[in-house]
């Protein structure tokens, strides 16, 4: 065996005249491309071309649990914002050109995370074989970054399994355990990790492919993307359509110019700093190791506090979930077991796995001490008189160094320890519902919250696969905080007269997953008026219930829960509500486009985070708008309130404000930045 000289990223090996690249970036445990990472290709392939002996090449990698993950996203973003994407994008299309064109056959030996670039490389390779490790997953998931595949994902790919199946790989941007990549044809063969070497030598055997242009049948029509805000779906199905009557080069040239051209725009430059913000704050900043929670404790098995027992559960937490009522328990574990059978007919998890996590779980309603629990979460309703009192109870129920938390969306976090003799132990964990779909957790620290507290709040969310931010005790800490000014305002414009379907279908074009009277009807009218309540206290006219949604409340309209609110609900369909038609006055109304409202509504959370951030409720414009994101669909292709002011203009924003007046009125910190003209993310190069 012979051994190539000192290569940094990519080490080569020959034995049996078969020439074996193993991708192994030095102190990292992912491979990535990278400028360096091409020209260490460039130069193996250099020696390649010139060896007359070789008889194969595999592509292959030492990391435990990646092959490649795809194209440097820091590299991408910088180039992207000095215009210089397009000559590294082109590099790698002529060195993968080059890995294709090699008169001897290819393998890729695949284990691993295998995405965007890191497949592309194996399709330049004649074949591909797979592990059937859980930690193998395959695809291209460019578009969800606002990108196209571009070394090749768009061109080959349909070459290989046909224009219709390439679609549904590309632009759902899904990665794919292998066997699945198997059943699409991403894979030629699934096979033991212990035996991949092996089955990719065996490979070698077969012949190379010889036809990479498209099948006769699949010269005719297009593939048509859905509608999105995101335009990379539409301009990858586009190349694919293209591609079928075209040649390698021409498609190649289409994914270049689509790349570039999408890297221009704000809207992916926002969806690959969010891929950043969401690695930053779930692997967090500690260096030291983090507690191992085992036991906790849950107060309260209604919707919310039976939604986190069985988080818990599935992360191998053990539970005690407690109510005072035999009744709100079995309907808590009713919950937990409808949660969990969904969960494994949608193939999230086996039911063994699910069979463990139910047995995690013990329904108690003994009123009696919790020892052995190293955090108790109370989630009881949302009442202050009720939390007080359970907090008053448990204080002298658990143990001296167990996290005492609440899971209270709106109340004093406080005024809760004050009813305790350890309130620096004391801290909010607000969940987010559905608890088993929304990664949010808001971690909010009161004034007397310890450091130590605080830091193992964070381990523990963390832990149980959860995302934190950390905000500070304020009324509505920083999601509702936010949200419901937007939502308020947009009830109004409907008692006011402006259509339901006008509002929603303005916000869902803005790009929010859904309108915001939809959204109150999703929520529950009660629980938006109860919050809204406690948020007026503090937030006087901008926290005010229009008067509409509380005759909806006592005529039991609550929303999709109740079959009625703003539209009425039948099965999956749903209709404009007529019966609240008397509460409207329809005289009020004021002509806006879609355009004005949507920048109405959205001004109100640009200038509530701004408010969080200059009160110090956030430490940071990046905490106030990955928290609008995770916490409500706020448009990811947006950036998040603050970083989608900076981009339309915070003194256009400030214009807005003072021409409504009012509850409108910009926070300082807005008239701030507008008058220096200067931005909340100043540095954009160092904060991406």
């Amino acid at each position: 065996m012979t051994l190539s000289p000192a290569v940094s990223l990519i080490r080569r090996e020959i034995a049996d005249d078969v020439c074996v690249l193993i991708f192994d970036r030095p102190d990292s445990g992912a491979n990535i491309f990278d400028a360096a990472t091409l020209q260490d290709l460039s130069g193996h392939l250099d020696f390649i071309e010139k060896q007359a002996g070789l008889k194969g090449v595999i592509v292959t990698s030492a990391k435990k649990s990646i092959f490649i993950a795809g194209a440097d996203l820091q590299t991408l973003l910088r180039q992207a914002q000095a215009g210089e994407m397009r000559a590294f994008i082109a590099e790698g299309q002529r060195i993968f050109n080059r890995l294709a064109a090699l008169r001897i056959p290819t393998v890729a030996a695949i284990h691993g995370a295998c995405a965007g670039g890191g497949y592309e490389i194996t399709l330049a390779c004649d074949h591909r074989v797979a592990s059937d490790a859980p930690a193998t997953r395959i695809g291209l998931p460019e578009t969800t970054l606002g990108l196209v595949p571009a070394w090749g994902g768009a061109t080959r790919l349909p070459r290989l399994i046909g224009p219709e199946k390439a679609a549904e790989v590309i632009l759902k941007g899904k990665l794919y355990a292998a066997p699945e990549a198997l059943k699409l044809g991403l894979v030629d063969e699934v096979v033991a990790q212990d035996q991949l070497l092996e089955a990719a030598r065996a490979k070698l055997n077969s012949e190379k492919r010889v036809s990479q242009e498209p099948r006769a049948s699949a010269r005719s029509g297009s593939i048509e993307a859905p509608r999105s805000q995101n335009p990379a779906p539409a301009r990858a199905a586009e190349i694919i359509s293209q591609s079928l009557t075209g040649s390698v080069d021409e498609s190649l040239a289409r994914e270049l110019d689509a790349i570039v051209e999408l890297g221009e725009t704000e809207s992916t430059r926002n969806l690959i700093r969010n891929f950043f913000l969401a690695d930053r704050y779930r692997k967090g900043t500690s260096k030291a190791p983090a507690e191992k929670f085992t036991h906790a404790a849950v107060i309260g098995a209604g919707v919310m506090g039976s939604g986190i027992a069985q988080w818990l559960s599935s992360r191998g937490v053990s539970v005690i979930l407690r109510d005072v009522s035999i009744e709100v328990l079995d309907r808590g574990l009713a919950n937990i077991e409808k949660t969990y059978g969904e969960a494994v007919k949608r193939g999230l998890m086996s039911e063994e796995k699910a069979k463990k996590g139910r047995s995690c779980i013990v329904a108690s309603a003994n009123p009696g001490p919790l020892r052995e629990v190293q955090i108790v979460i109370e989630a009881a309703s949302e009442k202050l008189e009720v939390k007080k009192a359970i907090f008053l109870d448990l204080d002298s129920k658990i143990d001296d160094t167990d996290i005492l938390a609440t899971n209270t969306s709106a109340l004093s976090i406080g005024t809760l320890a004050a009813q305790t003799k350890h309130p620096g132990r004391v801290i909010g964990l607000h969940f987010f519902n559905p608890v088993s779909r929304m990664k949010l957790i808001e971690v909010v620290t009161g004034d007397q919250t310890s450091q130590e507290t605080k830091e193992r709040a964070l381990a523990f969310a963390r832990q149980i696969g959860k995302v934190p931010v950390v905000v500070r005790d304020s009324p509505g800490f920083l999601v509702n905080r936010v949200l419901f000014p937007y939502l308020l305002d947009a009830a109004e414009l409907f008692e006011q007269g402006v259509d339901a379907k006008k509002i929603d279908a303005a916000l869902v074009e803005w790009g929010m997953p859904m309108g915001p009277l939809r959204l109150i009807d999703e929520v529950g009218v009660d629980i938006t008026v109860d919050i809204a309540a406690t948020l007026e206290k503090s937030l006087g006219a901008r926290g005010r219930t229009p008067a509409i949604l509380k005759k909806m409340q006592d005529a039991g309209m609550l929303g999709h829960k109740a079959g009625s609110g703003f539209y009425k609900y039948e099965g999956k369909e749903q209709a404009p509500n007529e019966a609240i038609e008397q509460w409207r006055d329809a005289s009020k109304a004021t002509q806006m486009s879609a355009d004005d409202l949507a920048l109405r509504l959205v001004y109100l959370m640009v200038n509530e985070a701004a408010r969080c951030l200059e009160e110090k409720v956030v430490a940071s414009p990046e905490d106030a708008d990955y928290g609008m994101i995770l916490g409500t669909g706020f448009a990811p292709l947006r950036g998040g309130p603050l970083r989608f002011a900076d981009h339309f203009g915070i003194a256009e924003m400030v214009r807005a404000g003072d021409r409504h007046g009012g509850k409108f009125q910009p926070c300082d910190l807005l008239r701030q930045h507008a008058e220096k003209g200067t931005k909340f993310y100043e540095n954009t190069a160092r904060r991406a």
